[in-house]
């Protein structure tokens, strides 16, 4: 299984940090955000990552190279416009190979223990998508999807809120066309034919879409309550 890292996106709300820095690039800790990922996938046994970039991104394929530094081979995918979370997942589908790929977002940390995503979709040869769902945090108080017995929903219910991690397959995408669009309506529409799985994960995560929460991360990890 190969993964992908959304790291394209402008981060309008994290301005103007990202004005002449490219949001994966951020400090976090010791480390630039993205590389808790990196980490992260080579310890979950992955050897194949793809990047996608479009702001300031030959910032991000300079400092962060070939992925030899982390144990993985990293490929890009350069994106100029960005091309919404959807849009960027297809035009990087070439380079995911034929298998169920995991994509995560690059603005959110986690210690979400990505090894046992590896089998990625094989309970079920249907399913197209299963996506980890989390607590809904103060931003995001009404949540995405519903779960209930393994399978994900778009409809009444306790909503919980889709973390950014997800494991897809290619033909989640048969009939879209080159350019921007979102991934969310295609999860609706596999969703209304029961294609969809999910999880709910109880432990650490955080969307840092805000210098605030990225302030507020840095304090915890600085007061060592997390690694």
């Amino acid at each position: 299984m190969r993964a992908m890292i959304l790291a394209a996106g402008r981060g309008e709300r994290m301005r103007p940090l990202t004005d002449h820095t490219p949001k994966p690039l951020l400090r976090l800790g010791d480390r630039y955000l993205i590389e808790y990922h990196l980490q992260a996938l080579a310890k979950a046994g992955f050897t194949e990552v793809v990047i996608n970039h479009a702001h300031l991104g030959e910032r991000i394929v300079n400092t962060i190279g070939n992925g030899q530094r982390y144990g993985l081979d990293i490929a890009y995918s350069p994106e100029q416009p960005a091309l919404e979370t959807g849009g960027g997942i297809l035009r990087a589908l070439p380079l995911l190979g034929e298998a169920p790929f995991l994509v995560i977002n690059g603005d959110i940390w986690t210690d979400y223990p990505l090894a046992q995503l590896r089998d990625g979709l094989s309970e079920r040869q249907a399913d197209l998508a299963h996506l980890v769902l989390v607590d809904n945090p103060p931003q995001h108080p009404l949540g995405d999807f519903v779960l209930q017995g393994g399978r994900v929903r778009d409809g009444a219910g306790t909503s919980l809120t889709f973390s950014g991690i997800g494991v897809y397959r290619a033909s989640l995408f048969n009939g879209c066309s080159d350019g921007p669009f979102p991934l969310a309506p295609l999860l609706r529409r596999a969703m209304l034919d029961d294609r969809v799985s999910g999880e709910h994960y109880r432990g650490q995560w955080h969307d840092i879409g805000t210098p605030q929460r990225l302030n507020q991360l840095n304090e915890q990890l600085r007061q060592g309550g997390n690694h």
